[in-house]
């Protein structure tokens, strides 16, 4: 269990004290109480950022906190960076900066390392549009595998089942590429029109399509 401690952009004070406004502030029994008033005021505030500073910064402190503040729009709290002992931190830095030229040496080798993993992954995402659409050109069948699989997006290349190389996901990932490429689907969305107003309208011309795909072409099956 990690105590939690607020950022917040309101006119929150102190119920026990009075200070404020509160940039930072502890949750006790429904009301807020600022730092000094939770025993934390002797914490210092390390931003997140550097894995390795804050992992250390956490376990050399016998007391921290996460700092979390609500993102209105993904409506959720996310964490913005610890609270840790002074000591703490001054020592988790010294450990860092010693050891700086290997962690960097070791972050190449792994950035290496997924960047070659993406290259195998997205040309088995290509080889199986292509199975599941040979009539899709292999230009087309790489653009959609590299778009559909790109690291951090979130896109359905990166799901489980698109890293599985689900038949679905994939079909999904290509019938997006027809629906943004070779329909007007954007200009419709621009012009106002709903989303699944749009992909209804535009669904029988993209199923055309993609039939068109499940079949091979004339000269390669000859």
């Amino acid at each position: 269990m990690s105590l939690v401690v607020f950022e917040s952009a309101k006119q929150i004070h102190c119920a026990e004290c009075r200070q404020g406004p509160l940039r930072h502030l502890v949750r006790e029994a429904g009301v807020p109480r600022c730092l000094d008033c939770a025993d934390l005021g002797h914490l210092v505030y390390l931003p997140r950022g550097d894995a390795a500073l804050t992992r250390r910064s956490r376990e050399a402190s016998s007391l921290s906190a996460v700092v979390v503040r609500f993102h209105r729009r993904r409506r959720r709290y996310e964490r913005l960076g610890l609270l840790v002992e002074d000591a703490a931190l001054a020592g988790a830095e010294r450990a860092c900066l010693a050891d700086s030229e290997a962690r960097a040496r070791r972050r190449e080798r792994d950035r290496l390392r997924r960047a070659a993993e993406d290259v195998r992954f997205t040309a088995a995402f290509a080889a199986e549009i292509v199975r599941l659409f040979p009539g899709c050109p292999a230009d087309r069948a790489v653009a959609i595998a590299t778009h559909a699989s790109v690291r951090g997006s979130g896109r359905v290349g990166r799901t489980a089942a698109g890293r599985a190389l689900d038949e679905a996901a994939v079909s999904v990932a290509v019938r997006a590429a027809v629906r943004h490429t070779d329909t007007e689907y954007d200009a419709l969305l621009m012009s106002g029109v709903p989303r699944f107003a749009a992909r209804a309208r535009l669904a029988p011309r993209i199923d055309a399509i993609l039939d068109g795909w499940r079949t091979m072409p004339r000269r390669a099956a000859s």
